[in-house]
């Protein structure tokens, strides 16, 4: 089979790669020169993604995979293509459908009978048969449903182990008919492979939703609800640490029950997931009180952290704060919606010098992003940590000279490595 994927990135290049491990030929498609060039040549164009650089260079020497600008072209090759072009929303929460209209315009051009088009990236409800149904028959003179078959099919990853996630997690699978449905589902099972799931109420593989909309639902579904136990534990732990209490310990309490699960606190939970999704499920139901709060309550974990600071060092007025991590999460490097925004925001609004490090950018790359570069060791009056990176687990006082409280919002650091310091975790008391 030949298959074309639409954009390159995090999740599009591990899928792309993962099509012809299974010994299709794949077309990877992105407007970027420079990383359409990168993997012609076999080089992975981003770090952090387990087995990428390993299978990337395998499915390239054997002709499996080659990438390309032409995205109209290479639809006009392919019997089925996959998009994964990111979707964002502006700040009043209305999705930019901007990349992903250029993209399906694109596909038009080159779509021809018969073809799978699957719309991966996670989209509102209702906006694969409403959006782009439309758009594909303007662009190509084709019927959707009936000349080409159009279906909405969720990634359902995380960045840094899409392989495994692959493997792990049922495929989700929606048409826009009946026809399109059945087509799907045929070209997932011959691209993925299932591990065994016992723990699932069916057999893992490939799920049918029935319909675009329940697939679309169904993502918007799971992230949202995340958001939500992550709100509710962030406010959790601010009442905790006002109390003394130690939630870490109660949220483990907790979740021994079979039925419970509230996620770790933290300053915030960033990349292209969790702080979008939601907004999307607001931008089709506005009325879901519970869904805007949450956002609002997660948005509002860096100023949180900042105030922690400030409570326990004083007024920061012209002193030196380190923020340490600029990955939305530990071990990725991605800066999407990360908290470090918010935390350097803040900082700054309380007239502190701010400084910023991540063992994962360099100090060309923090600079790019509007920061100014630390370097571990350097003197520092007061430190927030803000990403999980396992290159922080192990500092001690001595890696801060000067330092006199520090914030760690991620549980990753060992309190005992800072006697002497004013240490505060997210989430428990003094």
């Amino acid at each position: 089979m030949k298959i074309a994927v639409v954009a390159l990135g995090k999740i599009g290049l591990p899928l792309a790669v993962q099509f012809a491990k299974k010994g299709h030929q794949v077309i990877g498609c992105d407007v970027n020169q420079k990383t359409v060039d990168l993997i012609n040549a076999g080089l992975e164009p981003f770090p952090g993604e387990n087995f990428l650089a390993q299978y990337l260079a395998e499915v390239v020497v054997s002709g499996h995979l080659v990438a390309t600008v032409d995205t109209t072209a290479a639809v006009s090759e392919s019997d089925a293509v996959v998009i994964v072009v990111p979707l964002f929303v502006n700040n009043d929460g209305i999705p930019d459908f901007g990349w992903m209209d250029d993209a399906t315009e694109k596909i038009a051009a080159g779509l021809k009978p018969g073809t799978l088009v699957s719309y991966e990236t996670t989209l509102p409800v209702g906006t694969t048969r409403n959006r782009f149904a439309p758009a594909l028959e303007n662009g190509s003179g084709l019927k959707a449903g009936v000349d080409f078959h159009l279906v909405f099919s969720p990634e359902r990853v995380l960045t840094g182990r899409v392989f495994a996630d692959l493997r792990k997690y049922p495929k989700l699978v929606g048409g826009i008919n009946d026809a399109s449905t059945a087509a799907g589902i045929e070209f997932y099972q011959a691209v993925l492979d299932f591990d065994d799931r016992p723990d699932l109420s069916e057999k893992n593989g490939v799920w049918n939703l029935g319909t675009s909309e329940a697939s679309e639902m169904a993502k918007l579904a799971e992230t949202t609800y995340r958001d939500v136990n992550i709100a509710l534990a962030n406010q959790f732990a601010i009442f905790a640490e006002g109390a003394n209490i130690d939630i870490a310990k109660v949220i483990a309490a907790s979740n021994s029950q079979p039925y419970s699960h509230i996620h770790q606190p933290g300053i915030a939970v960033g990349g292209h997931c969790i702080p979008i999704y939601p907004r999307f499920y607001l931008w089709n139901d506005p009325e879901a009180t519970v869904v805007r709060s949450a956002r609002e309550a997660n948005a509002a974990m860096p100023e949180h952290a900042v105030k922690l600071l400030s409570d326990n060092f004083g007024d920061l007025t012209g002193k030196t704060v380190a923020a340490l991590g600029i990955s939305y999460r530990g071990g990725v490097k991605e800066s999407a919606f990360s908290g470090i925004f918010g935390v350097v925001t803040a900082l700054k609004a309380r007239g502190a010098n701010v400084v910023v490090n991540d063992p994962m950018y360099t100090d060309e790359e923090i600079v790019g992003l509007g920061f100014l570069p630390y370097a571990i060791g350097q003197k520092v009056d007061a430190v927030i940590l803000q990403a999980d990176h396992k290159e922080y687990k192990s500092l001690t006082k001595s890696d801060f000279p000067g330092v006199q409280a520090i914030v760690d919002g991620r549980r990753t650091m060992d309190r005992k490595n800072f006697e002497g310091v004013s240490f505060r975790v997210i989430g428990a008391g003094a």
